[in-house]
This record gives structure tokens, C-alpha cells and sequence, in this order.
């Protein structure tokens, strides 16, 4: 596949720069007469939204478009094509030359050799990210309907912790409705807190996502070149900022016996159920049938309104350079939404994958 397109029975293509006219995606090989509401698509992209202190100050409308695809509301089988209008950006704030530490100007400048859009970061930019959340909106609601559920919260921002997942499909839900991804009311607050703090500083935070997904049967993916942990991994790390992805216990794995590491099976009521699930419901790259859990991990907004040495690649010269404009602070909460994207539409090309084109079709 090409650099902007993933996928392999369902494929995704992502284009449009931050400020450019417009960003968009390309869904193409999902299946016809899969229900496509509006209303999802709105949801998806205002949970994405910034607001207040610990966000941006570029809002934009997200006002989108479905130009092809879609017919009387259901998918027509032939490629989805959504755009969303870029309405507020302010290129004045951007120059050429200096390279910003933590972002991709100087990459950027060295493989398009000058010609890119440099502008709030281009095609680099985690604007573009609002288009992969409002295609993949139609995704994942017909996973819901498939009775598969995705959910993402922030488990760990500094030294504040969120408890884990306890009810699946209970927490999910709630983490669906909830604008400021955690499962407890007093993270959040400490989150925020801890935010504003950094904001008032002029610098950033990072942190780590927990991400859930139930009701994937098991015998999905392939034991070596398209595990679901690698599919999975493959399309989170295209998001802005992601730097680690692991599956269940993770890096624990390396501090703990095989004993304690194994999940232990059983039969309950004619179906298998797991003790734990240390391996994240997938075992030689194939679900296992309990709950997919995935860490991502989110690095601290490279924006900051410090002074810091770096290069202008033009010139050719060493400086010290202060970024201009609206920057986050934290983005890790509105990258729950792109995760949530991502993970949907990769589960669905497994899903396809595994039991053909019209597997999300459903009456």
C-alpha cells in the first residue's frame, strides 16, 4: 500500500495538510449497506474537539462532508469519501527554516527537499487526525452493531493514576459519554490540574492510554506477518505523538515468572474464560476471545513556549528559537479519540479479513 493508506481488505487513506483548504479520508472495501449516522460522526469528532485551559486555542468547526459512498444513509460498497473544511488556521504563526525541537520540520524538509507545506506542520500535523476519527466513526459503529465495543482512557499522566477496567461494556460505555477520558472523577480532576500547572509554565505533559476492546470472537489475525498486535500497532504509531505500544501486562512481562505471566483457561458454561489476561486477549498473534488490551504511549506536546536550541536548516545556522501560536499543552486526552478511530478500523480489517467483505453488514 502506499504511505498515506493502511489496510488490507478494508483500507483507509488519509490526505490534507493543517493548513490546507481541507483534510480528509478514504474509506474504501466496506461493505454495502452498512447504517452511516451523522450523529456518530459529530460525536467522534467532538470528543477529538479542544476545549479550555488544557487544549488549543485553534477551535474548529469540524463541519464535514460524505462526497461519495453513501446513499440514503446506508454505505454503497464503493469508497466513503469524508472532508472537513479547516476554517481557523493562522499560518502568520509559522515560519520556514527554524526547526522545531520535537516535530518533524527538519525530517520533513530533508525527504519533500523544501517543497512541503511547512504550515501548523502540514501533513505532520495532528490536525489531519480529525479526518481518520470522522471516517472511522461509520467503523466503528458497525462494530457496535457486530457487538464489538472500544473504549480508551488515560491510565497514567505523571504520577496520577486511573483505575483499570473492571465491567467491560459497563466502562466503555461510560468512557463513550465522557469528554475528559478517565473512569474516575478525581483523576480527571488531578489530570486537569496537573495540566493547568504545566500550561502556566509554558510547557507540556505526556502520558499512557489503556485501551479495551470487547467481543472480538477468538481465531482472528495470522501467527507472523499480520498478528493483531502488529496490525494493531501499525496504526497507532501513525498517530502524532504515540511512541509505545504494548499489549497487556506489557513491559511487566519482564519481571515475572511464567507461571504468574500465563493465563490460565477454562471452561464456564460451555464457552472459555480466562483467569487473567496477562496477554492482552491474543495469544501467537491470534484473539484469544477475552478482551484485546493495549497501552499507548502519548509523549508530552513538543510545542512549549520555552527558548531552545536547535537549528535553522535555510540558513544553515545553530539558534535558539521560541515557537509562536496555539499549542496544546496535552493532547493525550483528545488522542483518545484517534486511538478509539484507529483500533475500530483495524478490528474491522481483521474482522473482514477473517470472514469476508459483508461481515459488517448488518439488517
Amino acid at each position: 500500500m502506499t504511505k498515506n493508506t493502511i489496510g488490507n481488505a478494508l483500507t483507509l487513506t488519509l490526505f490534507g495538510e493543517s493548513h490546507g483548504s481541507h483534510i480528509g479520508a478514504v474509506l474504501d472495501g466496506l461493505a454495502p449497506g452498512v447504517r452511516v449516522d451523522e450523529a456518530d460522526i459529530r460525536h467522534a469528532l467532538d470528543m477529538r474537539r479542544p476545549s479550555g485551559k488544557i487544549a488549543t486555542k485553534r477551535h474548529e468547526p469540524d463541519e464535514f462532508s460524505i462526497v461519495s459512498g453513501v446513499y440514503n444513509g446506508k454505505t454503497t460498497g464503493t469508497p466513503v469519501c469524508v472532508i472537513i473544511k479547516n476554517e481557523n488556521a493562522q499560518s502568520r504563526d509559522y515560519e520556514y527554516g527554524p526547526a522545531r525541537p520535537g516535530h518533524a520540520d527538519y525530517t520533513a524538509y530533508m525527504k519533500y527537499h523544501g517543497f512541503e507545506d511547512f504550515r501548523g506542520g502540514g501533513h505532520f500535523s495532528g490536525r489531519v487526525t480529525a479526518a481518520i476519527v470522522a471516517a472511522c466513526a461509520i467503523v466503528r459503529s458497525a462494530l457496535k452493531q457486530k457487538g464489538v465495543f472500544i473504549g480508551t482512557h488515560i491510565s497514567s499522566l505523571c504520577s496520577i493514576r486511573d483505575r483499570g477496567f473492571i465491567d467491560y461494556k459497563e466502562d466503555i460505555e461510560l468512557l463513550y459519554n465522557r469528554a475528559f477520558p478517565t473512569l474516575m472523577d478525581e483523576a480527571e480532576e488531578q489530570m486537569r490540574s496537573a495540566a493547568e500547572k504545566c500550561a502556566d509554565l509554558g510547557d507540556s505533559i505526556g502520558g499512557v492510554l489503556e485501551t479495551a476492546a470487547v467481543g472480538v470472537p477468538a481465531g482472528v489475525g495470522e501467527p507472523f506477518f499480520g498478528t493483531v498486535e502488529g496490525e494493531l500497532s501499525r496504526a497507532i504509531f501513525a498517530i502524532p505523538a504515540v511512541k509505545g505500544v504494548s499489549f497487556g501486562l506489557g513491559s511487566g512481562f519482564a519481571s515475572v515468572f511464567g507461571s504468574d505471566a500465563n493465563d490460565e483457561m477454562r471452561y464456564e458454561g460451555g464457552k472459555v474464560v480466562f483467569d487473567k489476561n496477562n496477554n492482552g486477549g491474543v495469544n501467537g498473534g491470534i484473539t484469544n476471545g477475552a478482551p484485546i488490551i493495549f497501552n499507548t504511549v502519548v509523549k508530552p506536546t513538543p510545542s512549549v513556549y520555552k527558548p531552545q536550541k536547535t537549528i535553522d536548516f535555510v540558513k544553515g545556522e545553530n539558534i535558539v528559537h521560541t515557537i509562536k501560536g496555539r499549542h496544546d499543552p496535552m493532547i493525550i486526552h483528545r488522542a483518545r479519540a484517534v486511538v478509539d478511530a484507529l483500533t475500530a478500523f483495524t478490528l474491522a480489517d481483521l474482522l473482514t479479513v477473517r470472514y469476508g467483505d459483508d461481515y459488517l453488514y448488518s439488517e
